[in-house]
């Protein structure tokens, strides 16, 4: 059954497990840890789709996905409870001969042609549920369309020496991409593949049967649909971004991520009403600060109750922080409880743990550079004991 035709739909993959950030996605997928003081992660790329006019999202899952698919819920905290259109849960599902897992971000999209099929698009966006990033995909899409490309790649400019890390485009004079290289020893240029695309949806559904027929594909866009692409001379441009993008999959990153949110680095404004960044919202009561706390620099969002010194921090809603309790530096989670006297420093405490009096966690933490910094993580649900102490760079629980 054909729906309403959409000019542009995005698929949002978010199934990703995020074992970098280890015992934080232990029970949840990494688009929806808490970010921000009251954000998720997957709010970011969800807020920009709905900000440059794309009302129709797959959001593909598949690891631990309950949590994230209670929190998408209907869509209505992004405007996406609509009967044409609006936000579609796809996770890996069984047909009448088979079902399998995704086996990797092309199979991914490649199992819900079906749904794209339904809409009809010209244009397909394809994104990461794990980035945090302001951008207006129809801006990219505006390019995209007069440059009549197959294929178009948003590219970030990062340090030379950093740029091993990225699969790096590689591009002429028009800006036409004439080699991408995955992670190369030598990097022939600074534009890194920000892992955000936009094809033209007749072109990549025939790459994407193609893919699925090859047996010895890793089914995978980086690894196989833009090679095989660039090798058959389809239109391949690069769009470039100049704002503020991490992607939050390691500790030390999504701690500094926090950090630019609170001290306003990189440019990434959270008070911009033209570009807002929408969440779910719990009811809770305003926070709390007793005449005994002392709060500087920090993020305090509603529900905290707060009885000793916060400095440089991001408190998420109903955390609890005792009297004479000390925390700088640190990132603590929903429900989470510093009892009294306890000490937590340059550490991410994870939502409904508790640390225990008297307790030390971490330690304060020299300038250091970008993934080199040494944070403590206290799981989700875990009790540090009275009296504990937990080492920089140490994680516990889970």
């Amino acid at each position: 059954m054909n729906l309403v035709k959409k000019e542009c739909l995005a698929m949002l993959l978010a199934g990703g497990q995020g074992t970098r950030l280890g015992v934080l996605t232990n029970d949840v997928a990494k688009p929806a840890v808490p970010f921000g003081a009251k954000y998720r992660i997957i709010d970011f790329p969800l807020s920009n789709c709905v900000n440059s006019g794309i009302d129709t999202i797959g959001v593909l899952t598949q690891y631990r996905p309950f949590e994230l698919h209670q929190y998408i819920g209907n869509g209505q905290p992004w405007d996406l409870d609509r009967l044409n259109g609006g936000i579609y849960v796809l996770p890996p599902f069984m047909r009448a001969k088979s079902g399998e897992w995704y086996k990797g971000t092309a199979n991914a999209i490649f199992q819900n042609i079906d749904f794209i099929d339904r809409y009809n698009p010209e244009y397909v966006v394809l994104l990461s549920g794990d980035h945090i990033y302001k951008m207006d995909y129809a801006a990219m899409l505006d390019v995209h369309k007069k440059q009549h490309a197959d294929c178009t790649i948003a590219v970030l400019d990062v340090p030379i020496e950093e740029a091993s890390r990225f699969g790096i485009m590689n591009l002429n004079e028009k800006g036409e991409i004439y080699e991408f290289e995955e992670k190369p020893k030598q990097p022939k240029s600074t534009k890194a593949s920000m892992g955000i695309y936009i094809f033209t949806w007749e072109k990549l559904r025939k790459y994407l049967i193609e893919d699925e027929a090859d047996k010895t594909s890793e089914n995978d866009f980086g690894k196989n649909i833009i090679p095989k692409m660039l090798a058959d001379n389809q239109k391949m441009i690069a769009y470039q971004f100049d704002g503020y993008w991490k992607d939050v999959g390691t500790i030390s990153s999504l701690w500094e991520a926090n950090m630019d949110i609170l001290h306003g680095n990189g440019g990434l404004n959270l008070e911009d009403e033209k570009w807002k960044i929408y969440c779910r919202n719990t009811a809770q009561p305003p926070h709390y600060i007793s005449d005994s706390a002392e709060v500087k620099t920090s993020l305090v969002t509603e529900g905290a109750m707060i009885y000793g010194t916060v400095k440089n921090s991001v408190l998420f809603g109903s955390v609890t922080i005792g009297k004479n309790a000390y925390v700088e530096g640190s990132i603590i989670m929903p429900n989470a409880v510093i009892e009294e006297g306890a000490d937590v420093r340059y550490s991410i405490v994870g939502w409904n743990a508790v640390v225990g009096k008297n307790a030390k966690v971490g330690e304060t933490q020299p300038p250091s550079k970008p993934g080199d910094w040494k944070i403590s993580v206290i799981a989700p649900d875990y009790k540090v004991k009275a009296g504990t102490v937990v080492p920089a760079n140490q994680m516990i629980g889970g």
